[in-house]
């Protein structure tokens, strides 16, 4: 095990000054992504009848605060204050266009951001941008008629959750297609990424901001009863990023003075799930995906202590994945929900690191370890990627003062997160030990409706190291607190 542990910090410091700092940045991006999609003004798509036409804009702004423990137990904190401005164009119900712009301002304390820039930033992008077109809603607004099958078609910026999001979660620039007759339905999909997205590899030279992958999927859904939708879907991404890196070699021994890496990773995923209700109080949902493909693997193994460079190879993925969550809606004036979730992602031993190619899978063996491109609440503190995990998760909320008009609107809750490996012997995206127990974590929220036009979340979350975990012991943190203002 130590001479695992020396040989990553080895390929650490020659892969690039930053390797640990890059990796807790892609765990920050899925933290403050989870935290946005939470808490993002919904705007109401509903149309009224009779009305020909709405445009619908706008003007909200969030100012958040986020102060977050990294796995070296170092404190980071962010003030952030995003305006969005959008505008909907809604014509019979049949043709829609919509537009979110974002304006975010960025204010790391000194020394505390993700990738060594510390300077007050200013972006504006184009968040979502998109036309949708209804061709049953057109047939029932222009020739009074009512039909049976459907056409929709969608185009431009979105976010494409596909299925329930184990495999993809991700905005796209691209369009779907949408054909249903009666209960069935048949979705294609076609997009690419932002190329400032952040990667799963953080090894990967640009990942951080220079991300090019494209996404091809089909999924076919049925409405066995009025109670479940059954989905089966497959899934390819295509890597166009062909990166490589050379690195010269900062450690005395065999390995030379500069070695390269290619980096390349072509995966598909076949799924099938369900979603649905279980009587009046139970809702469900279920997702099985098996991960194909290929992947290039590690150019550098360990060899007598040494980290030794290797030629490499193309090895075939084969990974699987699967997320259950059941919910349970109480029958009382709190609103009280409950929710039980199991997430488990296969993994493999022989990597130094689930999801990078730079230490990677072995040459010449499969690649076991499950590496999609969905968005899983693994928690705010801890945040795993999802593979090689087990986890669980049980959560409570409530509106607990609905007889107060000032709070009647206010929604408190708890997750409770259990975290385990699905091999003991294989690795995460940190250093951890050949054992199983990764720890708990218990996270906190509040969403606070205060007016129409103003509302209040916070999030606190805190993770408690388990036997596996080698950087530390002590509790992580994460506390995100922002208050929207409709402008």
């Amino acid at each position: 095990m130590m001479k695992r542990l020396c040989l990553f910090v080895c390929l650490s410091m020659g892969a690039a000054p930053a390797f640990a700092q890059l990796e807790n940045l892609d765990r920050f991006e899925r933290q403050l992504e989870q935290i946005n999609r939470d808490i993002r003004l919904k705007v109401d798509t509903d149309v009224p009848a009779g009305q020909r036409a709405l445009i619908d804009y706008g003007v909200y702004a969030t100012f958040g605060f986020l102060a977050i423990d990294d796995p070296l137990q170092n404190t980071h904190i962010l003030r952030q204050t995003d305006i969005n401005a959008y505008v909907r164009i809604n014509v019979d119900d049949a043709h829609e266009f919509y537009m979110r712009v974002l304006q975010r301002f960025t204010d790391w304390n000194t020394g505390d951001s993700f990738d060594g820039n510390d300077e007050d930033t200013v972006e504006a992008q184009f968040e979502r941008i998109h036309y949708r077109f209804d061709l049953a809603k057109a047939r029932e607004a222009y020739d009074g008629e009512s039909i049976n099958y459907n056409f929709v078609i969608q185009g431009g910026r979105q976010l494409v959750h596909w299925a329930n999001g184990l495999a993809l979660s991700q905005v796209l620039d691209g369009g779907s297609i949408v054909l249903s007759c009666e209960n069935i339905s048949l979705e294609l999909m076609a997009g690419a990424t932002r190329p400032s997205s952040v990667d799963f590899d953080p090894s990967r030279p640009g990942f951080a901001g220079d991300t090019h992958r494209d996404f091809y999927g089909a999924k076919l859904e049925l409405q066995t009863l009025p109670e479940h939708r059954i989905f089966v879907y497959a899934l390819k991404q295509h890597d166009s990023n062909h990166n490589s890196l050379l690195i010269t070699d900062p450690i005395p021994g065999p390995i030379g003075d500069e070695f390269g890496t290619a980096f390349e990773y072509n995966s598909h995923y076949i799924g099938i799930g369900s979603t649905g209700n279980l009587g009046d109080r139970v809702l469900y949902s279920t997702e099985f995906v098996l991960q194909g493909g290929d992947s290039n693997s590690t150019s550098v193994i360990s060899a007598g202590g040494f980290a030794v460079p290797v030629a490499q190879t193309q090895d075939d993925i084969d990974a699987y994945a699967f997320d259950i969550k059941i919910e349970y809606l109480a029958d009382d004036s709190k609103r009280t929900r409950a929710t039980l979730e199991l997430l488990v992602a296969s993994s493999d031993d022989d990597r130094l690191h689930t999801s990078a190619t730079f230490g990677g899978n072995l040459p010449g063996t499969d690649d076991q370890a499950f590496n999609g491109f969905g968005l899983i609440n693994t928690g705010l503190a801890f945040s795993p990627v999802a593979s090689n995990l087990v986890m669980v998760r049980g959560g409570v909320s409530a509106f607990p003062m609905r007889s107060s008009e000032l709070f009647k609107n206010m929604q408190v809750g708890i997750d409770v997160f259990l975290f385990h490996k699905e091999d003991k012997n294989a690795p995460i995206d940190e250093l951890t030990k050949m054992k199983s127990f990764l720890g708990t974590e218990a996270d906190l929220f509040m969403n606070w409706q205060v007016t129409s036009d103003m509302s209040v979340v916070v999030r606190y979350g805190v993770f408690f190291p388990g036997s596996a975990i080698v950087t530390d012991k002590d509790p992580r943190h994460f506390l995100y607190t922002g208050i929207t203002l409709g402008l």
